[in-house]
């Protein structure tokens, strides 16, 4: 189509979608985009900047209590709630701002309002309609509730930002990243949190072990972990809430529903231009994020592949490369991707998980080391860091790193570069380490753990 209002049009504001608009019409592209919220998404709003801020402000419990062994005695500190979520707000709001002139400053043409799809071509945004040559879908995704009586007296994460006041007691129910980092945030709080989770072992995609590890670590710091544990019901009496397992009942001030995201598909219409959604709500795409729809692409939590914010950007970014630039990396792989989760300590992991190795390698050997940090000599603190490397043993390529520990978030990004090159443990053996560090022990670990105990 040559006649058309925008050469690509973005439906959705979130990571994906601006940074696929800008890159757009950096390349002369004619750009539309709308967002119906606060731009940014749910990484900048409700996502991943507010919640590592309040993360941050969880950790100086901890932080106050350890500076003791090292000298310093102050009085006991008091948590204002209220200052947290202002002080959270302008930095937002900070943000929102620069998102949107990084788009208007780029030439893309913006319309606030919820945007849908009137055909193959042309989508309505309030009362205008526009049209585009290839249209792109990024409105992301939103916390998903069980349907179990109750459910209505639950927070999900995008409301826990802007609780009045912070609770005493709080019960999380799910076990996956988002639930287990608020369960830490709001312990370092000062809040009782109970966690039920159905399943054995919480972060259940993570590596066996090292979750393990963590489970001790937060139980140490007195979280409440109720595993194979079904919530039936929530209750509400005068006194507060109540959670309802298959073998427990706790009382609390609120209950958060951390049980997964769902696309954010509904409401776009779609059928007016012939895509039909998967089970789950994802919009269903090929290699080169184009829906069935040849004019239609997405990216982004929406598609469900990897619901992490560098993924979509990586995504929106590669599709406009692919489609208007050259260099691209289309289809490209979503191994090897670094994840974090922000839990005190932290839990980070790059490749293969052991199970995962031991499934697809025929011999796999593994390396872990368990230790003190030498911060904590000093201050008392009883936790400990957990590091693994899990190798190819015919190879010696490096297929998994995994860690719990203090900054295990920034260690491993720098590790992820060096699985992304196909490091070996030979390579990792010839690195010299940084000392005194944590991190120093990913380049020590010489001795592999024997083959019975894999």
């Amino acid at each position: 189509m040559t006649d058309t209002d925008f050469d690509l049009f973005v439906i959705g504001g979130g990571s994906g979608g601006v940074r696929a608009a800008r890159m757009a019409a950096s390349m002369g592209v004619r750009t539309g985009l709308c967002e119906s919220s606060d731009m940014g998404g749910t990484c900048v709003n409700l996502g991943c900047v507010p919640k590592k801020l309040f993360a941050y402000s969880s950790a100086y419990s901890a932080h106050f209590k350890d500076a003791a062994g090292f000298g310093w005695n102050r009085p006991e500190g008091r948590f204002h709630w209220r200052q947290l979520v202002e002080n959270k707000n302008k930095e937002i709001k900070r943000l929102n701002s620069i998102y949107s002139n990084l788009l208007t400053n780029s030439g893309v043409q913006v319309f606030l309002g919820h945007g849908h799809l009137e055909g193959p071509h042309t989508v309505r945004v309030g009362d205008q309609t526009l049209t585009a040559t290839r249209i792109l879908i990024a409105t992301g995704s939103t916390p998903a509730m069980l349907q179990i009586p109750g459910n209505e007296h639950c927070l999900v994460s995008d409301t826990l930002f802007h609780l009045p006041h912070l609770p005493k007691r709080m019960v999380v129910v799910g076990g996956g990243y988002i639930g287990i980092e608020f369960a830490s945030i709001f312990q370092g709080l000062g809040c009782k949190v109970h966690v039920l989770h159905r399943g054995p072992r919480i972060l259940k995609h993570f590596d066996t072990e090292t979750v393990l590890h963590l489970q001790n670590e937060l139980q140490k710091r007195g979280i409440v972990l109720h595993l194979n544990e079904t919530v039936r019901e929530i209750t509400k009496g005068p006194e507060g809430l109540e959670v309802i397992g298959s073998s427990v009942r706790v009382p609390t001030d609120h209950v958060l529903m951390a049980v997964g995201r769902n696309p954010n598909s509904k409401s776009l219409n779609l059928e007016s231009a012939g895509i039909r959604l998967q089970s789950n709500g994802a919009i269903p795409v090929n290699e080169y994020l184009q829906t069935s729809t040849p004019s239609i692409y997405a990216v982004g939590d929406v598609i469900d592949r990897a619901q992490l914010t560098p993924v979509a950007l990586e995504e929106g970014m590669q599709l406009v490369r692919h489609l208007y630039g050259k260099n691209s990396t289309l289809p490209f792989s979503y191994t090897q991707i670094p994840t974090a989760v922000f839990t005190k300590p932290e839990l980070a992991s790059v490749g293969m998980t052991e199970a995962e190795a031991a499934d697809k390698i025929t011999d796999v050997t593994v390396y872990a080391s368990e230790f003190r940090a030498m911060k904590h000599t000093l201050s008392g603190n009883t936790q400990r860091a957990f590091m693994k490397l899990v190798v190819d043993e015919q190879t010696d390529i490096v297929l998994g790193c995994h860690m719990v520990g203090e900054g295990a978030s920034e260690i491993i990004q720098g590790l992820a570069i060096a699985l992304q090159a196909g490091a070996t443990k030979e390579h990792f053996d010839r690195t010299f380490g940084i000392h005194p560090t944590a991190a120093e022990e990913f380049v020590t670990m010489r001795t592999p753990r024997p083959k019975s105990e894999h």
